[in-house]
């Protein structure tokens, strides 16, 4: 017996170093909170993104929206495995400045001891994963209430292969706009301009619901959507926080300045409301939260406290403008204001970044730039990634529509529309009363 326990110790003594040289190169800090913000930042497409949509629906659509929403994470989800992780994160050849390669295909290359910096790199491509999934979610809310369902997979699939994965690729992925010294933290031009771009033309090709305008399309549950709102304030922190890849003091300012700015947001748009209509809404205080959130997304990282403060009141006095000009002045029908609030605000909110990014601003100061940057070289180059963005996407997003329209209809029809897309495209009904 006592001879067995000592060959075993000696077995355990010989292995304990090679388990510590495998084992090394992981910080299990930083793992410990990745493996946090890639929950967080999925909890804000399934539950929070759904039921944020779902209650600002008519009843007669509320069950149509949480099923898109849902479907989208379940599809995204394989292609990212499949072949949108590996265009993204491997290295391209020749071609690596717009697009990367295919050596991970199905995750080929990642096993258990792989690494992404000091984290797994699995956890890395999982949390990168919940990042191509809520982008096209998002734009659920510009074509709610008239799209087929049909028709939102094969957008869905097709957006984000053409234009996410090269977008992303670019910014995030060792490409051309990365090398030009563009600051996107946590998804400003990735995320959210790619939405609000694609959102803005998924609404000029598919035309106003029936009744836009003529008659109130009145938010059927406003408590579901609070709810929802709150869901996706608190998984922020992990989409912006998670982003610094550590759990450093990287991360915990990143919350910081985006907890700032979506409060700033709120109180803006709030106080806006009640000077113009005389009561502030619920409607307003949440949206003015999401514009706060979705400003100081590509800023988060760079800014402090001070520059958090003036993009969060930037982004609700300029998106509450934004969603007025959009519908009653220029009458697009995007129905849930993705455009104005996600696409306006990651605009603002990347150009931002190249001032409030300055140490030499006072209290208004962020983390400095890059080496051999000033701020206005830093702008010109955000200012061009955007340009460089809106256009691509734009143009993209058109030509995917126009495939899909080949392929299926895009619309449901006039009585289809009046009935309600939870009953015409699955059967059943979100209430059953």
């Amino acid at each position: 017996m006592h001879r067995k326990i000592s060959w075993m110790a000696l077995g355990g003594m010989l292995f304990l170093p090679v388990v510590a040289a495998a084992e090394g190169s992981v910080n299990a800090g930083n793992t410990a909170w990745l493996l946090s913000s890639t929950v967080l930042v999925l909890f804000m497409t399934i539950p929070g993104l759904s039921l944020f949509y779902g209650g600002l629906v008519r009843v007669k659509n509320i069950l149509s929206v949480l099923m898109q929403c849902f479907a989208i994470t379940c599809l995204v989800s394989i292609l990212w495995l499949v072949i949108g992780y590996s265009l993204v994160f491997s290295d391209g050849g020749s071609m690596n400045q717009f697009i990367g390669g295919l050596d991970n295909m199905m995750f080929a290359n990642i096993l258990e001891g792989s690494t992404t910096g000091d984290v797994p790199e699995s956890l890395f491509a999982m949390f990168q994963m919940t990042f191509a999934i809520i982008t096209p979610a998002l734009m659920v809310g510009a074509y709610a209430e008239r799209m087929r369902f049909s028709a939102v997979l094969w957008f869905s699939a097709l957006w984000v292969m053409l234009v996410y994965v090269p977008v992303a690729h670019w910014v995030w992925g060792d490409g051309w706009l990365g090398e030009m010294g563009l600051l996107d933290f946590a998804g400003g031009t990735v995320v959210h301009i790619t939405a609000g771009i694609g959102s803005l033309v998924a609404a000029l090709f598919l035309g106003q619901r029936r009744g836009f305008q003529q008659h109130a399309m009145m938010p059927h549950n406003m408590t579901m959507t609070i709810t929802g709102a709150g869901m996706l304030w608190v998984g922020w922190f992990g989409f912006n926080g998670g982003s610094a890849l550590a759990a450093n003091g990287d991360a915990a300012m990143a919350i910081l300045v985006t907890h700032i700015s979506a409060a700033t947001g709120s109180l803006a748009w709030m106080t806006i409301e009640w000077i113009k209509h005389g009561k502030p809404s619920v409607l307003g205080i949440v949206t003015g939260m999401v514009a706060g959130l979705g400003m100081i997304t590509p800023a988060s990282g760079y800014v402090g406290p001070g520059g958090a403060l003036i993009i969060g009141l930037t982004a609700g006095v300029v998106c509450f403008f934004a969603v007025g000009f959009i519908k009653n002045k220029l009458r697009i029908d995007d129905t849930l204001d993705v455009f104005p609030v996600h696409g306006v605000g990651g605009i603002l909110g990347t150009f931002f970044a190249g001032i409030f990014a300055s140490s030499q601003l006072g209290i208004f100061s962020g983390q400095g730039y890059a080496e051999g940057m000033d701020m206005l070289s830093q702008i010109t180059v955000q200012l061009q990634g955007i340009a460089a963005i809106l256009i691509y996407t734009a143009l993209v997003t058109y030509v995917i529509l126009q495939a899909v329209q080949m392929v299926t209809t895009l619309r449901v029809s006039e009585e289809d529309e009046t009935e309600g897309l939870e009953l015409v495209s699955h059967d059943e009904r979100g209430y059953n009363v």
